[in-house]
């Protein structure tokens, strides 16, 4: 076995060289003066609506789009005056029902700006008709220039007259938001982001609501009543809603009939890990390894039953491998911090919402937090859930990791998609597997958001159906369980492992936690296994996460974003005849900043990877990816294969060449040095991904199946990376030594 490796060396930053041309639809594509009429007209209806409507001081207005567009292609002409821009003006995103997806994006414009964009579309049209006939083509606006006459004569100019025909080209209509169906029983609400104050506008309505309903911005909880009064009043301000009132998804249990007692010394110097779960009961024999805080309402009487799934889950954490020797991890025991913020019947989403952000909050230093709780309800396929949202902005803003549990499917007779908050993007999700390896009965499904992959990753968890439980400690004795519930504290030991006592960042912790699970199988991108189990199933052991095969050469850089491109072109791979006797692949992580009120363009940052060989400064991706490639020539990729093919706007990527029977050896170019470069875009103008820090892990087979890592460590350190080894013994004694209290008294 080959130690994975740490490279650190110097990486290259530099701001992007392009500017963009002038406007144009696509080759073999046109305008029709007919089109931009119907669009003036649509919008003409609008604006009435929106004088009469004295609610709000501006207009709400969805633009609907003839397919998923990429950021370059939304509107930019349409609703942009001044130093207001289109992209500014964004406070939604959801896809079409259906098969064939398309973007519906809300906006909320002034009317000032409104009314800018009519007379501009009016403009376009007369210009249109008189002089070009009532349509455009490509191949003409290719052609204009910017000097003509008749731009003087309409009012215009080539910039606006080309932006609006562009704009109108990818859409398709427009309407008044409409997205409160299915709504009576719905308590938590997110309503667009306007120009009020939410809490003003709501009383408008005549809803008397206070900070303390507030969730971030936008969410608000509501009684029934003020859900009728906003429906009947303003429902086009709704941008998504949940039920508040929740039950949590059921684990499978059966008595255990061993009386095997455990035993186990007293804590030293070990890891802290933060649990939020149900209650914990201090009768346990771990029970000096956990420190307990009950979060839940006084006026809320607890009943044993309220103790047992709680305590169920932090026995693993503390001490899982004891318990389940055939389970056992090579990475010991860990302190617990255990926050009981539910009971095991109902609960309020909302309670639980506040109760993480104040635990999170107030336990900075704790970098692993486990969350085994989650929804029997199904996530919505258009908008991210508010308690997946509160993870992920804590995630952002705080240097932690969350672990959440895919949720469970007790009705067997059909699938069920995952339950909230397992649709966090930045937090790792868990699901079950059997002791084959194979997706436990009761897994539920993604994908989030069309086509995030949820879960990342699976562990064992048990399933009944072959009689295969994990056992757990709870206040009555040995238990056997199976859910995503067990399986996910095996990865957040794991973890907390590679974080505390190997030193690593969360980003590279999770990029090889997502690396270990995919081997060399493509599982993540099999549309079959990936909504069940993600990119696929974590090996039990730490040293098979760690450590590679002999003939692999497994690599871990951390770096940060700081301007479009990080890049180097020094990663001196080993040759053979002037080719490369490699495959390879490679994972990446990052934790972006999200926008609940992106709806469906949740994620603020992509980072886009590209690795491979260097001819002449120009890159040849593993993946073939070419959509910022420069190479002098255009590559235009359609967003939804982008998404599809390349994980666009995914905070997780993994990218790899193809592992067929008979690999075959690649060209070396010049001294036969690949590169890295990870490209950095912004949905909107925040400027969230400055700084933002990327883990990357990649690894090299060998295809005659040689041991060339003594070469490739050499060859770094030639060109001056600095090179050391994931060695577990020797990070071990480092932590223990890092521990040790050292008293400065004479």
């Amino acid at each position: 076995m080959n130690d994975t490796l740490q490279l650190k060396g110097t990486f290259q930053h530099k701001p992007h060289g392009g500017k963009p041309g002038s406007p144009n639809v696509p080759n073999g594509q046109s305008v029709s003066v007919d089109h931009l009429h119907k669009l003036l007209g649509e919008l003409k209806s609008l604006r009435s609506y929106w004088v009469d409507e004295k609610l709000l001081s501006g207009a709400l207005i969805d633009v609907c789009y003839k397919d998923v567009v990429a950021k370059s292609r939304r509107v930019s002409c349409y609703f942009a005056i001044g130093n207001t821009t289109s992209n500014s003006t964004v406070v939604g995103a959801r896809f079409t029902d259906g098969v064939e997806k398309k973007h519906i994006i809300t906006h909320y414009v002034g009317m000032a700006v409104l009314d800018s964009t009519i007379e501009r579309i009016e403009r376009s049209i007369k210009l249109l008709e008189s002089v070009f006939g009532g349509a455009l083509s490509h191949a003409q606006m290719g052609s204009m220039k910017a000097k003509e006459d008749y731009f003087d004569e309409f009012g215009s100019n080539k910039s606006t007259f080309l932006g609006i025909l562009v704009d109108s080209h990818y859409i398709e209509g427009f309407k008044i938001p409409q997205n409160e169906e299915n709504l009576e029983h719905q308590s938590i609400v997110t309503v667009y982001r306007t120009d009020e104050d939410v809490i003003k506008v709501m009383r408008k309505i005549g809803i008397d609501i206070y900070a303390s309903r507030l969730i971030g911005e936008t969410t608000l909880l509501l009684r029934p009543d003020e859900i009728v009064l906003l429906k009947e009043r303003a429902p086009y301000l709704i941008a998504m809603a949940t039920e508040d009132i929740s039950k949590l998804s059921k684990d499978d249990f059966k008595a255990s009939e061993s009386d095997e007692a455990f035993s186990i010394p007293d804590p030293v110097n070990e890891p802290v890990i933060g649990v939020i779960d149900t209650m914990f009961d201090d009768r346990v024999y771990f029970s000096k390894w956990v420190k307990f805080e009950n979060k839940v309402d006084e006026a809320i009487e607890l009943v044993p039953e309220d103790f047992v799934h709680g305590t169920a889950v932090s026995s693993i954490i503390v001490d899982g491998p004891s318990i389940n020797p055939g389970l056992d991890d090579g990475c010991g025991r860990f302190k617990v911090r255990h926050f009981g913020v539910a009971v095991q019947q109902q609960y309020s989403t909302f309670s639980i919402m506040q109760a993480i952000r104040e635990v999170v909050n107030a336990n900075k230093d704790i970098k692993v937090w486990n969350l085994s709780l989650g929804s029997d309800r199904e996530i919505n396929e258009n908008s991210i859930s508010p308690e997946a949202a509160i993870l992920d902005k804590l995630q952002f803003e705080n240097d932690i990791v969350f672990v959440v549990a895919g949720t469970n499917n007790k009705d067997l007779t059909r699938e069920r998609i995952i339950g909230s908050p397992a649709d966090s993007i930045n937090s790792v999700v868990v699901n079950s597997v059997n002791s084959q390896d194979q997706p436990a009965s009761y897994a539920r499904k993604g994908i989030v958001l069309s086509f995030f992959n949820k879960p990342d990753v699976s562990s064992y968890g048990g399933d009944s159906l072959n009689n295969d439980y994990v056992r757990v400690c709870t206040p009555t004795g040995e238990g056997l369980f199976t859910g995503t519930s067990f399986a996910a504290p095996w990865i957040t030991r794991k973890l907390a492992y590679l974080i505390h006592m190997l030193g690593l960042t969360r980003e590279v912790a999770k990029a090889l936690i997502v690396d270990s699970a995919a081997g060399w199988n493509d599982t993540g991108n099999d549309p079959i296994l990936a909504p069940l189990v993600g990119h696929g199933v974590v090996p039990i052991r730490i040293e098979d996460i760690i450590q590679s095969k002999s003939d692999e050469i497994r690599f871990v850089i951390r770096s940060n974003s700081e301007m479009y491109d990080t890049y180097t072109y020094n990663l001196p791979i080993p040759t053979q005849n002037s080719k490369h006797p490699f495959v390879a692949k490679a994972t990446m992580c990052y934790f972006p900043n999200c926008s609940i009120s992106q709806g469906v363009d949740y994620t603020n940052t992509e980072l886009d990877v590209y690795i491979g060989r260097v001819n002449d400064g120009v890159f040849k991706p593993i993946n073939k990816n070419v959509q910022s490639v420069d190479d002098g020539e255009a590559h235009y990729v359609r967003e939804g294969s982008a998404r599809k093919l390349y994980r666009k706007w995914d905070n997780t990527k993994h990218i790899r060449e193809s592992y067929g029977d008979q690999p075959i050896a690649r060209k070396a170019y010049e001294n036969g040095m690949w590169g890295i470069s990870v490209k950095t875009k912004e949905r909107l103008g925040a400027r969230d991904g400055e700084g933002i820090e990327f883990g990357l892990v990649v690894t090299l087979k060998e295809i005659n199946g040689q041991n060339r890592i003594d070469d490739f460590i050499r060859q770094c350190e030639l060109r001056g990376w600095l090179v050391s080894k994931l060695d577990i013994d020797n990070s071990v004694e480092i932590y223990a030594k890092s521990q040790e209290f050292v008293s400065l008294d004479s």
